[in-house]
């Protein structure tokens, strides 16, 4: 399954300054995984070193949260958007 992943402009210098790009796979780990393959080092900026999602990083699959589906396992149909979206703190 081929879905658009939007990068955020701090992930932006692994995809080349790109702020979508194109990723195969039919679940959410599977994407990320291309997504490694095609820009080295994006998944780590994304998973933990336990392989699971950064505490401060939301992702989407379509418009819904993968934390509140079946996180890494989200499937993602063809066509879909994954938006990868750094949560933002401050005061």
């Amino acid at each position: 399954m081929t879905v658009s992943v939007r990068i955020p402009t701090i992930l932006r210098t692994y995809t080349g300054g790109e702020s979508e790009v194109s990723a195969e796979g039919d679940t959410l780990a599977a994407v990320l995984d291309d997504l490694d393959a095609r820009y080295s080092g994006i998944r780590g900026r994304i998973l933990d070193d336990a392989g699971a999602l950064r505490r401060f990083v939301n992702v989407y699959v379509g418009n819904d949260d993968v934390r509140f589906l079946d996180d890494l396992a989200t499937p993602t149909p063809d066509g879909v958007q994954v938006s990868v979206i750094p949560a933002v703190a401050g005061g």
